[in-house]
């Protein structure tokens, strides 16, 4: 992505439909759900697939998973509330290219640390990565800060992948590291929440803003 290009953003951890709605009017992309029962942020797609159907078309439906089983995630993959998934745990090379044969829409996210992980992220069998920071024990959503030096190096090596870029981002910091990272995306949880799973809608707008340049960063 140049980084003169409009950044697409990502509100995540959406757990009601007024938050959802405020999301997209306040400018964002992609909206996204949290399958995983270990989040403070997670849902039951069988209670809220309703309202989540509402934004088809749109914005970007993406369901947040840790280590499901194969076939349950491609199950999950054809559920007309959602148009990708996001996996989020432990899935290897073999598991995403097992999943990428069903020509499901997918990203994948890993947990940046080091440069080891640098090197694998084009091996996944999807153009969409999420770069997120390394808490052990943790799935994302934790608040902490991504390695920006580190997402800059996915970048530079495989300059065909469609960077996400998220943990720690806030409507504080986004523009800088869209600035030093130019990702495709970015994502938000924690970062724009009164608390967790509870989305504020100033917070929201002002990280739309900073994320495209449109007020100042340091």
């Amino acid at each position: 992505m140049n980084p003169a290009e409009r950044v697409c953003v990502k509100i995540c951890g959406l757990t009601n439909p007024a938050d959802a709605w405020c999301a997209v009017e306040s400018g964002a992309d992609a909206l996204g759900f949290n399958l995983y029962p270990g989040s403070k942020r997670c849902i039951s797609l069988e209670r809220c697939a309703g309202w989540m159907e509402e934004f088809a078309g749109r914005v970007r439906r993406v369901a947040v998973v840790v280590n499901l089983p194969i076939e349950e995630a491609i199950r999950l993959a054809a559920h007309p509330a959602l148009d990708a998934v996001q996996l989020h745990g432990d899935e290897d090379e073999a598991y995403c290219a097992r999943f990428a044969k069903e020509g499901r829409p997918f990203i994948k996210a890993l947990r940046l640390g080091s440069e080891e992980e640098v090197q694998r992220a084009g091996g996944f069998s999807t153009e969409e990565v999420l770069l997120d920071s390394a808490v052990a024990g943790a799935f994302g959503g934790t608040g902490h800060g991504v390695n920006l030096p580190l997402a800059a190096r996915v970048r530079e090596l495989f300059p065909s992948l469609r960077v996400f870029l998220a943990g720690g981002l806030n409507p504080g910091n986004v523009g800088r590291a869209v600035r030093e990272v130019a990702p495709y995306a970015v994502d938000v949880a924690s970062g724009v929440e009164s608390e967790p799973g509870r989305k504020d809608p100033a917070l929201m707008r002002a990280f739309v803003l900073g994320a495209r340049g449109v007020v100042g960063q340091p």
